[in-house]
């Protein structure tokens, strides 16, 4: 069979028989790689992270605060894939929750459940319940594999589809590269990190997470509104990774109906 044929057959296999829906969208996504090596990526990655970045102290009120909204946020988690049959998602998750000393306006959940709030982010949030939004969201981007896809994506670019585990196997260093690029480890607010439809994939899922977990998805838009007048000059949406503010924000009132439908206050 002539090599330009075979190729495409060959990652038209590797797509069907890797395919996934991703929660919420049900789009469905490529995930090459298996999420226990993730995870074990994460929690090395986590670690070095906590010595590089203290943890804030822990009577520190908002630190009590991360750790109280997480234990929230995982059980919302764990409800709502359990009522999707999607437990499978949080295998091997082992959860945490760290608020750290950085100035930078950022947080992130990696694989396995490890979630790092920056004390940067705390001014723009201004609110629990905003806070819960930004957490909501990176646990989602963690949920939907988004990381897993973008890797697989970026090692059918690097070996042509062939050999995958091969690659992995003979390349660890440039695999864990891949690894913190596609999770946008050291990238000040998280840009480049994902692309746009991982973004309002994580926007829906997060709001949902966060409004089964007891706080006011609504929140989101006054988040947004503040994040949208830090930071300066943006590129056009079409040039960007991430929605537009405006489009952002538009979509999100468009989705608010059906997170509130999840939102009981306690």
């Amino acid at each position: 069979m002539n090599k330009k044929v075979c190729l495409p057959l060959l990652l038209l296999v590797i797509f069907l028989f890797s395919c996934t829906k991703v929660p919420v969208s049900g789009r469905r996504q490529m995930n090459l790689l298996p999420e226990s090596m993730l995870i074990n990526m994460g929690s090395s990655s986590y670690r070095q992270i906590l010595q590089q970045t203290p943890p804030s102290n822990a009577a520190n009120v908002n630190s009590v605060m991360v750790k109280n909204m997480g234990q929230k946020m995982s059980m919302a988690v764990a409800k709502y894939l359990k009522s999707k049959k999607q437990s499978s998602r949080i295998e091997g998750f082992k959860w945490e929750f760290n608020l750290v000393k950085s100035k930078e306006v950022n947080a992130f959940c990696l694989p396995g459940g490890k979630v790092i709030i920056n004390e940067g982010i705390l001014a723009v949030t201004q609110t629990e319940a905003a806070l819960a939004v930004v957490m909501g969201h990176e646990i989602a981007h963690a949920i939907a594999r988004h990381g897993n896809e973008r890797m697989s994506q970026g090692l059918l670019v690097a070996t042509g589809g062939l050999a995958l585990q091969i690659a992995l196997s003979q390349n660890p260093s440039e695999t864990n590269d891949l690894f913190l690029q596609s999770y946008g480890l050291g990238t000040q607010m998280g840009i480049l990190k994902y692309s746009r439809t991982h973004e309002s994939e994580a926007d829906k899922i997060g709001l949902i997470f966060c409004a089964m977990a007891g706080y006011n998805p609504q929140e989101a838009i006054g988040f947004w509104e503040r994040m949208s007048k830090i930071g300066g000059a943006k590129p056009p949406q079409i040039l960007s990774t991430h929605p537009s503010d405006n489009t952002r924000i538009k979509d999100l009132k468009a989705f608010m109906p059906k997170a509130l439908k999840y939102y009981k206050p306690s």
